[in-house]
């Protein structure tokens, strides 16, 4: 009889193994073996719980983005105004746990995947949709709707391209630096409405 929860331990152990094979391959061109393998386990269990390489990544990016809003309302809970509960998003964004080689990895191969596959089009746009909405709420309270829309774009694209940058460019910018960058932006967008009331 196996253990009550074993499932859910084997589970993790192969999105995590996923999470590490991307991140070496650099992309999906891993294969089943190479992941249970890594996770200790044997490629029919892999297929068993997942049933194909393509389903496993996308548990790796639900693991991913579920990591990443905890770690966004962590943040939020000690945020009392609108501009902190920003910089809580923005600071989760670019956390340095956000920029480890796997991760980014796992990012830049979900975008890429995303173009081919409808389950991975969809899950990013979950993501991309949370992150607007969280963005909008609070620039709502700072712009009005017009310029909120505006900066939570702005906001969203720097946080997308820094990811892109550091995955494919060895001079891209380090992770404190890129936070400073994403909190000039929001500042300087401030700053601008300050000047024209």
């Amino acid at each position: 009889m196996p253990k009550i929860g074993a499932e859910a331990v084997r589970r993790k152990a192969m999105v995590e193994a996923a999470i590490v094979e991307i991140g070496v391959a650099g992309s999906l061109d891993v294969t089943v073996s190479q992941i249970a393998r890594r996770a200790g386990m044997s490629p029919a269990l892999a297929h068993h719980y997942f049933g194909s390489k393509d389903q496993m990544f996308l548990a790796a990016m639900r693991h991913i983005l579920k990591r990443f809003g905890e770690s966004v309302r962590l943040r939020l809970a000690s945020a009392p105004t609108p501009l902190a509960r920003l910089h809580a998003i923005i600071d989760a964004s670019f956390a340095p746990e956000q920029f480890d080689r796997e991760i980014v990895a796992a990012w830049l191969t979900f975008y890429v995947r995303a173009l081919q596959s409808e389950q991975a089009s969809r899950l990013l746009q979950v993501y991309a949709r949370r992150l607007h909405s969280n963005l909008v709420f609070n620039l709502r309270q700072i712009f009005d709707a017009e310029t909120a829309q505006s900066v939570a774009q702005g906001l969203a694209a720097l946080i997308d391209g820094f990811y892109i940058r550091h995955a494919l460019q060895d001079f891209a910018p380090a992770q404190p630096e890129v936070l400073a960058l994403a909190m000039d932006y929001l500042d300087l967008c401030i700053r601008q409405k300050a000047t024209h009331v």
